[in-house]
């Protein structure tokens, strides 16, 4: 009896340093959660039932149970590397198959879908115009394609005309500087995002008493002028004893009134849906005193743009940036919790799955009930503390060498009984 007793302590002894070793060689395993082996003693009951003298049989390993406390964030750069700070898993799709990590190094495949070294794709929620979920997760994938322009369909002009500025007499003229008083540029975009350079000119015209403005937009010629009025004749912009203008149509000109047509050769136009329409609000232009002083010139249309970058926001959701300053949501990662995450069962490679013992998967998305939040840039480092490591090793190494004496000594005594004559 003392040798199976203290066999099966060696066998338990061998399994703790089994598991001990097993954490020590996934010290640096991304998203690893440390195991501790569990044991329980053996004691055999006597067939009348429970005897007060009666000796154990050993011990036995009862289980070996995953820790899940949270591990170190390092940070990488890379944005398609994931860490969670919190409860929670990552969900992967593996052929069918729903998988469960915390592993959070992820890349795009050639197809553009977001996987990790195995293959496994990282699933995601739609997300509608609001930015809110919707859908059931699918593979995320990252888009390829170009962001579409959009033709100029307003400009904004907030500047001061000087108040000292010389009155002109005579025609605006586009390559004479002496009949005008100012001129600014700033760059327009058509429906197939072209940019064109749109330069505005100011008049302080003497006959018109006011000002008078003028624009020419590259490659756009209307009958041989390339010359944009914008101020019709006997209208022009007036200001009061404020500095402020004094007479506005609705605080706005627009000028896509006929004759003029902004169709190019190649069937480009402005404004929304191709009407052909320009909005310039010059509600902000001023006349004090002092020089001419450009405070802000804006539009509001933009070229084709390629995917420049991925951004991902704490709560996952998972932005393109595309290199004309424009930005599409692509989805929001999906996360899963379990009532019972020891319950999992392991898979290798990172991974768990679903078993009846850690119960069914709660999805939702980061910061949404216990799930944690979602760092971009950073991946959860193993949570193997490897001092505590070192000194379970010591343990099981002194409770094998502890029971393999108690197997010399019995074995002494064995010997000692058989000598007996």
């Amino acid at each position: 009896m003392p040798f199976r007793t203290a066999l099966s302590g060696l066998n338990a002894a061998s399994a703790d340093l089994r598991v001990t070793g097993n954490n020590v060689a996934n010290a640096g395993t991304v998203g690893f959660k440390e195991s501790r082996a569990e044991f329980a003693d053996v004691f055999a009951l006597s067939f009348g039932g429970i005897s007060q003298t009666a000796v154990g049989t050993g011990t036995r390993l009862a289980a070996v149970t995953q820790q899940f406390s949270q591990g170190n964030i390092d940070f990488t750069g890379n944005n398609l590397d994931l860490a969670l700070n919190g409860q929670g898993f990552f969900i992967l799709d593996d052929g069918g198959s729903r998988v469960y990590s915390r592993a959070g190094a992820f890349q795009a495949d050639r197809d553009g879908f977001v996987v990790n070294a195995q293959g496994q794709r990282l699933l995601a929620f739609g997300v509608n115009d609001l930015g809110e979920r919707a859908g059931d997760p699918r593979p995320l994938q990252l888009s390829t394609e170009a962001a579409d322009p959009r033709a100029t369909n307003g400009i904004i002009a907030q500047l001061n005309l000087s108040a000292d500025a010389p009155v002109i007499s005579g025609d605006f003229a586009i390559n004479d500087p002496s009949t005008y008083n100012h001129s600014t540029s700033l760059t327009v975009y058509d429906s197939l995002g072209t940019a064109r350079s749109a330069t505005l000119y100011f008049q302080n015209d003497e006959d018109e008493e006011g000002w008078r403005v003028f624009a020419t937009i590259e490659g756009y010629d209307s009958g041989g002028d390339p010359v944009i009025p914008l101020t019709a004749a006997g209208a022009p912009l007036t200001f009061d004893a404020t500095g402020r203008l004094s007479d506005l149509d609705d605080g706005r000109l627009r000028f896509d009134a006929e004759p003029i047509d902004f169709t190019f050769p190649n069937g480009a136009n402005f404004g929304p849906d191709g009407d052909n329409g320009i909005d310039f609000d010059l509600t902000g232009i001023t006349q004090f005193g002092g020089a001419f002083n450009v405070n802000r010139l804006n539009q509001d249309g933009f070229a084709t743009g390629r995917l420049d970058s991925i951004n991902i926001d704490p709560t996952g959701v998972v932005s393109a940036q595309f290199t004309n300053g424009q930005s599409r949501e692509l989805g929001k990662i999906a996360l899963a919790n379990f009532s019972n995450p020891q319950g999992l069962a392991q898979l290798g490679d990172n991974g768990w799955a679903e078993s009846f013992a850690s119960g069914e998967p709660q999805t939702g998305e980061g910061g949404e009930g216990s799930l944690g939040l979602i760092q971009s840039g950073g991946l959860e480092t193993s949570n193997v503390d490897i001092a505590q490591q070192l000194v379970n090793l010591i343990t099981a190494q002194r409770n094998f060498q502890a029971n393999a004496q108690v197997i010399t000594t019995a074995d002494t005594v064995t010997q000692t009984i058989i000598n007996i004559r």
